[in-house]
């Protein structure tokens, strides 16, 4: 293996700037989008590792080592973790999602290499104390109750699970309370060690930068990490995760709204006609002007929100629909839901919904890249989830090479596939017993 860092320049991207990647001995990747008439930079550490890489013993430990990260490193204290970036005007923060960790910072061009050395310190140096864990082990319980008094949000982990069962991919990302209160710090400990590898690492950065320098300074900060290894390949897409169809699942609460989400197994992350579902998801319940807000909302105003949604993984998808509404008007609700999908199935959708779904698709490519945040994000998703790292220019042709056949396609496949609903709401287990026909 080479022992200086391999670098070529990915695109000129007339929407943004230039792209260059680095790859390190280590095996870690670095890119790096250069937008010179910005103030700021947004810098992140992306890890391949998520909910889904975890055990059933260890559910939720992925979250848990975000929060404990931030505790304090060999260096740094909690306090100065928060205080050096807040000091000069940035932010720092984190999430975890089932396949990737971001560690992320946003600050001002000129402090780049202060956020640089703080976000790489806090991601490969932390020294998860036994009393950071117990800490933290109490903030994570606080967020599930916080999470289990959301109906609206709990409900699409019941739909996921109902899909999913017992796979990582239909486990809540935080784990559960019985979960969190088991995990020991060694447990996390181990996992972190295990895990968290340059190979398994992408970082990512954009705005006022020169490539060159951001190289300089992340081999810098991994200087510890040095063992030659080959950046981790992408989770494999030909596996096949056991699915269900047909659940219906009732949780029962005491809540004012009812909330569901009815819906099928979709399409993986990088499936052909991925832009052509973004297009149909649109034209279903993607905005104001869509079928199921004006069926439901806008027409008969049975409830204040329902929408159609996506959700995308190397080798799964979900496609699902959901609703807030009164708890008598469900029925009701169900029904309209049921009678557009199987009528876009049977009958398509015109020339004219096509392409404002597709308008609706390459507005939400452009207008959501206008920050360095989501510029940095598309670099390390990019890397890190897919075999090419897309132009906003080539996204966009893509999106334009989507026909009205090609979407009467995908829908009739989808939406004909077996349906499966999850309901919470003040219902018993059998309220819904025949809702799917």
């Amino acid at each position: 293996m080479a022992s200086r860092p391999l670098t070529q320049t990915l695109a000129e991207d007339p929407l943004g700037g230039t792209v260059r990647r680095t790859v390190l001995p280590n095996g870690l990747r670095i890119l790096t989008e250069a937008i010179p008439a910005m103030r700021s930079v947004s810098f992140g550490v992306w890890v391949g590792i998520g909910s889904r890489d975890e055990t059933p013993a260890l559910s939720g430990v992925s979250h848990f080592l975000e929060h404990l990260l931030f505790k304090g490193t060999k260096r740094r204290s909690a306090l100065e973790i928060s205080s050096q970036i807040e000091a000069v005007g940035g932010e720092t923060n984190a999430f975890t999602a089932k396949e990737y960790t971001c560690y992320y910072a946003r600050v001002l061009d000129a402090d780049l290499p202060l956020a640089i050395d703080v976000v790489c310190d806090l991601v490969i140096d932390s020294v998860l104390t036994d009393a950071d864990v117990e800490t933290e082990r109490g903030v994570i319980l606080e967020e599930i109750a916080m999470h289990d008094d959301e109906p609206g949000d709990e409900v699409h982990d019941v739909f996921t699970e109902a899909i999913f069962g017992n796979h990582p991919l239909g486990r809540q990302i935080s784990g559960t309370v019985a979960s969190i209160s088991a995990l020991t710090r060694k447990q996390i400990d181990g996992f972190y060690r295990r895990r968290y590898l340059p190979s398994q690492m992408v970082v990512a950065a954009a705005g006022n930068l020169d490539h060159a320098k951001v190289v300089k300074a992340v081999r810098a900060a991994f200087a510890g990490l040095s063992t030659a290894a080959d950046p981790a390949p992408r989770r494999s897409r030909t596996t096949r995760v056991p699915a269900r169809s047909g659940q219906v699942v009732v949780r029962n609460k005491d809540t004012e709204q009812a909330h569901l989400v009815l819906g099928c197994v979709g399409y993986p992350r990088q499936h052909e006609n991925r832009f052509a579902l973004g297009a149909l998801n649109n034209v279903l319940g993607g905005g104001m002007s869509s079928r199921l807000f004006q069926q439901i909302r806008e027409q008969r105003g049975l409830a204040y929100s329902v929408y159609s949604f996506t959700s995308q993984y190397s080798d799964a998808g979900l496609f699902g629909v959901y609703a807030g509404c009164a708890p008598g008007k469900v029925e009701e609700v169900l029904a309209i839901t049921r009678d557009e999908l199987a009528r876009v199935a049977q009958d398509g959708i015109s020339d004219a919904e096509v392409e404002r779904g597709k308008g609706m698709l390459k507005g939400a490519v452009v207008l959501g890249l206008e920050d360095t945040g989501s510029r940095m994000s598309r670099l390390g998703k990019g890397e890190l989830l897919y075999d090419e790292l897309l132009s906003v220019d080539e996204v966009l042709r893509r999106v334009d090479l989507v026909t009205p056949e090609t979407v009467r396609q995908v829908a009739g496949e989808l939406l004909s596939r077996p349906m499966s609903l999850a309901v919470i709401g003040d219902f018993d287990d059998q309220a819904f017993a025949g809702a799917l026909g």
